[in-house]
Order: C-alpha cells, then sequence, then structure tokens
C-alpha cells in the first residue's frame, strides 16, 4: 500500500518547475532583447557622437568662413571709402586744372605768367596721373576681394549643404535602427514560437515512445527519469536495461534534426540532479561531478547513435535543484533524476 501511494505521488504532475522554467526563458528572451538594444544604442552613441564631432567641425569652419567673409567685406568697404577719395581728389584737381587752363587763355598775353601756369598744369597733371593708377590698383584690389568673397559664399554653401546631409543621414540611420530592432522583436518571437511548436511535437513522440512507464514524468517542459532508470547508485556507467529506452529518444532527436530548419538554433540539454547525500570518492568528489558525469554519460550515448553533437548539452546541477526540499528518502528519491529539455541555443 505504501508504494502504491509512492508511486501515485510519483506521477504527479507538478506544474511548479514548468512555471519557473518558462518564466526563465521569457527572462532570457528578455535579457537577450535587451543586450540588444543596449548595444544597439552603443553603436548608435558612437555614431551621434561621430556625426556630433564632424558637425561641430563643420560649424567652426563656418565660424571661421564668416569671420573672414566679415573681414574682406571690411577691406572692400574700406577700398571704397578710398577709391571716393581718390575720386573726390581727381575730380578737384580736374577742376583746379580746367581753373588754371582758363587763368592761362585769360593771361596769354603776358608770357611770365603763361609759363608758371603752364608749369602748374604740368604739375597738376603729373599728380593727376598718379591719383588715376592709384584708382586703377584699387579697382584691382576690389576686384580680387569680390572673387575671395565669391570663393568663400561657395564655400559657406557647401559647408551647409554638407551639414544637412549629414543631419539627414543622421535621421535615416535612427529610422533604421528602430526598424532594425521591430524587425529582430518579430523575428525572435517567430523563432520562440516555433522552437515551441517542435518541442511540443517532440515531446508529444516521447509520450507516444515512453508511454506511461514508471520513473518517468512530465514536469513543465521536461521529461523527467529517475536516475535508478538510468544508473545504478553512486555511478555514471549506464545500465543495459536503460539503452532501449535511449534507443527510441536517439531515434526521435535524429528524426527532429530532419524536420527542424538549420538556422533555427536549438539544443537537447540534459541536466544532471543528485540528491543532497554527500558523496566523495576520488572519481567524485562531491555531487557536482556525479551529476555532471551522468549528464555526459548520456550525452554521449545519444551521440553514438548518430545525434548530432552540436544539438546536445551536459549539465550537472548537483543537489542544488531539487523538485521537493524535504527531508525525506522519498523526496531524495524524487531529487535523483535525469531531466531532458528542448531548448534555444
Amino acid at each position: 500500500m505504501a508504494l502504491g501511494r509512492s508511486r501515485g505521488r510519483e506521477r504527479t504532475i507538478d506544474y511548479w518547475p514548468g512555471f519557473v522554467d518558462a518564466l526563465s526563458t521569457l527572462l532570457m528572451v528578455f535579457i537577450f532583447l535587451l543586450s540588444v538594444f543596449v548595444l544597439a544604442q552603443f553603436f548608435l552613441t558612437q555614431e551621434i557622437s561621430g556625426r556630433d564631432d564632424a558637425l561641430a567641425r563643420l560649424q567652426a569652419q563656418i565660424r571661421a568662413l564668416t569671420e573672414q567673409l566679415a573681414l574682406e567685406r571690411a577691406g572692400q568697404d574700406d577700398a571704397s571709402s578710398e577709391i571716393g577719395s581718390l575720386r573726390a581728389s581727381l575730380a578737384a584737381l580736374e577742376k583746379e586744372r580746367a581753373d588754371l587752363l582758363d587763368a592761362a587763355e585769360a593771361a596769354s598775353s603776358a608770357p611770365a605768367d603763361l609759363s608758371a601756369a603752364q608749369s602748374q598744369n604740368a604739375e597738376l597733371g603729373r599728380q593727376l596721373a598718379q591719383q588715376k593708377d592709384a584708382t586703377a590698383d584699387a579697382a584691382q584690389q576690389i576686384a580680387l576681394l569680390n572673387q575671395q568673397i565669391a570663393a568663400l559664399r561657395k564655400q559657406v554653401a557647401a559647408l551647409d549643404e554638407a551639414l544637412n546631409i549629414a543631419e539627414k543621414k543622421d535621421s535615416e540611420s535612427q529610422a533604421r535602427l528602430t526598424d532594425l530592432g521591430r524587425r529582430l522583436n518579430v523575428a525572435l518571437a517567430q523563432r520562440v514560437q516555433e522552437l515551441t511548436r517542435y518541442r511540443s511535437e517532440f515531446f508529444g513522440r516521447l509520450n507516444a515512445i515512453l508511454g506511461n512507464r514508471p520513473g518517468i514524468r512530465v514536469v513543465g517542459d521536461r521529461f523527467v527519469f529517475q536516475s535508478e532508470i538510468f544508473f545504478d547508485r553512486a555511478s555514471s556507467n549506464l545500465r543495459p536495461e536503460s539503452m532501449p529506452a535511449l534507443d527510441q529518444i536517439a531515434a526521435a532527436l535524429i528524426q527532429l534534426e530532419k524536420e527542424i530548419p538549420s538556422d533555427l538554433a536549438w539544443v537537447l540539454r540534459v541536466d544532471g540532479h543528485t540528491d543532497d547525500r554527500p558523496i566523495q570518492t576520488p572519481q567524485y568528489p562531491s555531487n557536482w561531478e556525479l551529476s555532471a558525469a551522468r549528464a555526459i554519460a548520456v550525452v554521449q550515448y545519444l551521440a553514438g547513435k548518430g545525434v548530432a553533437p552540436v544539438h546536445l548539452v551536459a549539465a550537472g546541477f548537483g543537489e542544488y535543484q531539487p523538485l521537493d526540499g524535504t527531508d525525506s528518502d522519498e523526496a531524495r528519491n524524487r531529487n535523483r533524476r535525469i531531466e531532458l529539455k528542448l531548448t534555444e541555443r
């Protein structure tokens, strides 16, 4: 009667570990998405910083060119003022020359006065020529300043255009990043759904293959096998009577490898668990070594039967993930187990 009650309890489905595993899976997906978002933000920050530095350099060049343009305009204004004063002097000299010519004509009867007037007229002509040369030089300087101003305006226009292009590229980069994040979230959700579907199909096959054998239970999204099915006490050597069941599991995995798309990263995780009784032998100094060795033994057997090693993972948890935390032989029997879980890589 006690044995019947014990088996009844063992076959009871415990949903709490499955709920915890589902939350763990969602948390891992969320952490992965958060990591992708942080990396994307980091790269965007680097790109924006580079753009900001380029914009700052362009703005500094624009300010320098603006100052240079102001100086050139001030020089042009000075040259224009100088030309105005030269033209005024030229007009005064021409007027004075005209007055002297009139005076010379009026004093044509006085030879001495005429000679003095002619001498003064020659001097005025020389000064007038000098004024014309100075005016021509000033005009050339103004023309050169106008060319420089035109070149500066072209440079300012080119820098404005480069600045607008940089701002446009920055906006496009942010839009692409937002779209990339959205598509990544959709792709991850699709991958999770697709893996969940294959996981359900695989566990359905295991249910059909293994049936309701004693010592085998479904806990959440994993198959749980009592360690005694595969191993003797304190041993990691597979029992011969456990190999037919492992052969069937390997066949189901090989069929699953043919069905799951190659771009979907998945693994069958084999977890080894022990009870809380301490072990210390030359081969297994602790329960960690024993649980890991048992998981590795199962993985190596499945690989030897044709399952791709890239789809297998062995993990040892020792006594630190118990299903039943009570201090009883029944709890220890439940905690000594091998778990199979299909999950993403």
